[in-house]
């Protein structure tokens, strides 16, 4: 039977009837002001309140955004009524204290998007999930490489059944990543930055693998300025049914800053017993807006399907993130990416820590166990 793909793939993501709910922004840097209000405001969402570290830029960021209300403290924004989510922006470090804080306000507060790392460790991501719990308040983790159109696509077309069964899949990152102050102060350079995106892209499309084997080395480049192990990522992912995934995130690329040619891209691909699927991140040319590409052939159609789209991840996939837990709100149930699942993922990078110290393939179960590497 001929299963012709629709030319209008699944790629955006599913809005909430009531948009007017009130989002408290919590964190006033380049992910907020670049990225979520830009997103929120093109998806007509609605942020009443900011607080960050610095009032002068807090206020900046509103006069841009036109929010109405800036606060000198994220404690004095959480106490008001009007946020019924709140939008937690900040170094990872700080993301702990920053929820045990707002679980103090469950009688106005709904949900909390939290970004991600969700907190520096698999222990203390699970204090989290464990707050919000308790306090009856949705959680939702910033994993947006999910509301990548390419990847929501792909998402779509394994759904639909064009690929067939999976049987592999990989990420080849040759990219250089906007570093932030704090990796330098934590000593994180790749798998909680940027791998993190890959593992949960993965743990979306595929489900949950049984073991990892990763591999690092540093890079040159940020070891000329900080300590760090996890410079290049490698790793391979191993599931129950034979399935392998594998990704290469390399955010060195060779001299690419130091005077050579620079050959920088993302790409994807994933091959099934039907069908095969080619991306490419449009991510790396940002400020550019370029839209991320999804290229798949099966076994039933003459040719390759191309679907092209206008949006690009950043800023416009910031809103699907957002958008997922004011669904969850307003329809009482778990968000897609909620705190909960989002243990998986941590626990997933997790260890891939513990493989490269150890040499060894870790099973995933060892740190859902609770043995925090």
């Amino acid at each position: 039977m001929d299963i012709s793909p629709s030319p209008d793939l699944d790629y955006l993501p599913r809005l909430p009837r009531d948009k007017s709910i009130g989002i408290g922004c919590i964190g006033s840097g380049f992910i907020m002001a670049d990225c979520h209000l830009v997103a929120y405001r093109n998806a007509g969402f609605n942020p009443v309140a900011i607080a960050s570290r610095n009032r002068a830029n807090s206020q900046a960021v509103a006069d841009r955004h036109g929010i109405k209300t800036v606060y000198d403290t994220y404690q004095e924004l959480l106490q008001d009524p009007k946020v019924d989510i709140v939008d937690v922006a900040v170094p990872p470090q700080l993301l702990l204290q920053v929820v045990k804080e707002a679980v103090k306000h469950a009688g106005h507060i709904k949900g909390i998007l939290a970004q991600k790392p969700l907190g520096i460790n698999f222990a203390e991501a699970q204090e989290i999930v464990r707050l919000c719990e308790e306090a009856g308040i949705a959680l939702g983790v910033n994993q947006n490489m999910r509301y990548d159109q390419s990847i929501r696509a792909c998402k779509d077309i394994l759904n639909k059944g064009y690929l067939g069964k999976p049987v592999f899949a990989s990420i080849d990152m040759r990219a250089i990543p906007h570093w932030m102050p704090w990796q330098k102060e934590l000593g994180w350079a790749t798998l909680r930055t940027m791998s993190i995106h890959h593992l949960d892209t993965f743990r979306f499309l595929f489900g949950d693998p049984q073991r990892v084997y990763a591999s690092v080395a540093q890079d040159p480049r940020n070891a000329a300025t900080f300590e760090h192990e996890d410079g290049i990522a490698l790793y391979i992912l191993e599931y129950e049914n034979g399935f392998r995934a594998s990704a290469w995130d390399d955010v060195w690329t060779g001299p690419a800053r130091e005077g050579a040619e620079s050959d920088i891209y993302i790409n994807w691909r994933v091959e099934g017993t039907e069908g095969m699927a080619t991306g490419n991140i449009g991510w790396p040319s940002y400020p550019l807006p370029v839209p991320s590409t999804l290229d798949f052939t099966t076994t039933r159609h003459a040719g390759w399907q191309r679907p092209r789209w206008k949006e690009v991840w950043f800023p416009d996939a910031f809103a699907g993130p957002m958008a997922q837990l004011m669904c969850a709100v307003e329809e009482n149930r778990e968000p897609e990416i909620s705190g909960k699942d989002n243990l998986k993922t941590m626990a997933l990078v997790e260890a891939c820590y513990r493989s490269f110290r150890e040499h060894r393939a870790i099973a995933i179960d060892e740190v859902l166990a609770g043995q925090s590497a």
